[in-house]
């Protein structure tokens, strides 16, 4: 078991360290290991790469078929008030005429 965490680009198992670098043997990545601890994962974008925060107003930029509705969301719907989570759907909200909802920030754009 290596004592180097896997490659970024590739995920070899086979990193080596070069300098203070980390190398891959298989795709030649090299990559600093105290960047990626440093760079935090927690930030949620909006599909233009905008900051989103709690409390922050977004719009659905396309409709988005919900299950066991009669209806999509359509593009344009202006949701108010949303909250950030942890997970594949990372905005909780309240949708007029749906009720609570969870989102993907990449369906969305600041408002």
């Amino acid at each position: 078991m290596s004592e180097f965490p896997p490659c970024p680009a590739c995920k070899s198992p086979y990193a080596y360290p070069s300098d203070t670098l980390l190398m891959c043997p298989e795709c030649g990545h090299e990559w600093d290991p105290q960047a990626e601890a440093a760079a935090d994962t927690s930030v949620i974008k909006d599909a233009n790469g905008n900051v989103l925060e709690d409390g922050d107003t977004v719009v659905v930029i396309k409709d988005l078929p919900v299950k066991g509705a009669p209806k999509a969301i359509k593009a344009g719907t202006k949701v108010k008030n949303i909250r950030l989570t942890d997970g594949d759907h990372n905005i909780d909200c309240k949708i007029d005429g749906f009720g609570a909802m969870s989102l993907k920030s990449e369906f969305v754009r600041k408002g």
